[in-house]
């Protein structure tokens, strides 16, 4: 007898329908068949409104480009290394990480496996669907995980600054890490396939801190999707609220099987003092690894520093707008909108204390400044919620409230990959 029920066969059939071709297997992208019957595919407007109007499909949504949203934090918690532990119950716990993939020779994630090779029992599975390969090349899956479940490491820092054992909150936790974003994006088609995986493989929990931005109707949000077959069996998914805060209504995870994190700050600041030609000092928070020796450099402001763009993206110090040649040696002054890397790169100065640095360039001819290295201060008025981190209301079901929680996502220092920047 050979009338076992194909997921794969099924989905083929459905499309052979569709799209009216024998060749139908050639249309897909990514089949769903561990955990839940599904599949992405390449169709054409007509095919998708065909397909959405078989009884039986659920539901047909177009594949979006999600992106990614994460020492001091668990002794703020309350989990200090003195804390009581039960290593042999921790030890069985597999924190499935949906992310960007994972560096496997960090000491974060140790084993000692063997002289030759990185595999252990502290990773027990890696599985990608972009890029070649599990590595991560973004440096946010292996920062993830590594705060989840990261082994203790001694005397780590940041360029000196928060010195101390970074660990994870689950330190004797096994992690299976699936891949589902690379440096462009994490595609809906990839985070659908980790959600599929990482629930036949049996994960005890999923963590993701993947976001679009925006909710969206619960069946058409892949992570709602694959959260809510995770929760049939008995899986939790965490996921991060999202970074489109403080706007009220910005959070994407709003589905109720889900634990939406929002993230806020320790008792630990990291602060970066600029001091102004007129002797005044400011305080802001930044992370400044290089030491200038009480050097002044000229201060110019970002409009007055570009030759090729309209005044209003000069001052913001649009990418592309700033002029080698007049901010070469100098300390740029950017209106506070958003940011960009170029300006960062240049030494661009964003503060709010913008105006206080306005008055200065305009009273004097020669105006320069001087950034101090950070340093890390005891911040009483913790925990308080990250200005980016998204806010409710739930804008799909409003009488859900959303987020669920808040925990530590400010300056966390935690391992990173050395195939990307760890400035990032």
């Amino acid at each position: 007898m050979n009338d076992l029920f194909s997921p794969l066969s099924n989905q083929i059939g459905i499309l052979e329908r569709v799209v009216q071709k024998t060749s139908a297997a050639n249309f897909l992208l990514t089949s769903y068949k561990r955990s839940f019957n599904g599949f992405a595919a390449k169709l054409t407007e007509q095919e998708r409104e065909r397909l959405a109007g078989m009884k039986e499909v659920v539901s047909v949504f177009p594949s979006r480009t999600f992106q990614l949203q994460t020492t001091r934090s668990w002794d703020f918690l309350g989990l200090n290394q003195t804390a009581k532990r039960n290593a042999t119950v921790e030890s069985n716990t597999i924190i499935g990480v949906i992310d960007s993939g994972i560096s496997p020779d960090s000491e974060s994630f140790n084993d000692e496996g063997g002289q030759n090779f990185t595999c252990n029992n502290k990773i027990i599975g890696a599985r990608y669907y972009t890029d070649a390969g599990a590595s991560d090349a973004v440096g946010h899956g292996t920062h993830t995980a590594s705060t989840a479940a990261g082994n203790p490491v001694k005397d780590v820092s940041f360029y000196g600054l928060a010195q101390g054992t970074a660990r994870g909150g689950v330190p004797s936790a096994r992690i299976a890490a699936y891949k589902v974003c690379s440096v462009a994006g994490c595609p809906t088609e990839a985070i659908m396939k980790g959600f599929d995986d990482a629930i036949a493989d049996g994960v005890d929990i999923i963590t993701i801190s993947i976001g679009a931005g925006s909710s969206a109707p619960f069946h058409q949000d892949p992570i709602a999707i694959g959260a809510f077959h995770a929760m049939e069996k008995g899986i939790l998914t965490l996921q991060s609220a999202g970074n489109s805060g403080p706007e009220a209504g910005s959070v994407s995870s709003v589905a109720p099987w889900m634990l939406a994190v929002a993230a806020s700050s320790t008792d630990r600041r990291i602060i970066d003092k600029i001091v102004l030609g007129n002797g005044k000092t400011i305080v802001g928070s930044s992370v400044n690894s290089f030491e200038l020796n009480g050097t002044s450099f000229p201060l110019v402001y970002g409009k007055d520093a570009s030759s090729q763009c309209v005044d209003s993206d000069a001052r913001q110090c649009v990418a592309g707008c700033l002029d080698t040649n007049l901010v070469k040696g100098k300390i740029v002054l950017c209106d506070l909108a958003g940011g960009n890397a170029e300006a960062h790169q240049a030494g661009a100065l964003v503060s709010q204390d913008y105006d206080v640095v306005k008055s200065y360039l305009k009273s004097t001819k020669r105006p320069r400044a001087n950034i101090l290295k950070s340093e890390a201060i005891k911040d009483d008025g913790a925990p308080v919620v990250a200005s980016f981190s998204s806010r409710g209301p739930n804008q799909i079901v409003p009488e859900i409230i959303k987020p669920d929680i808040s925990a530590p996502g400010i300056d966390i220092l935690a391992a990173y990959s050395p195939r990307c920047s760890y400035h990032k």
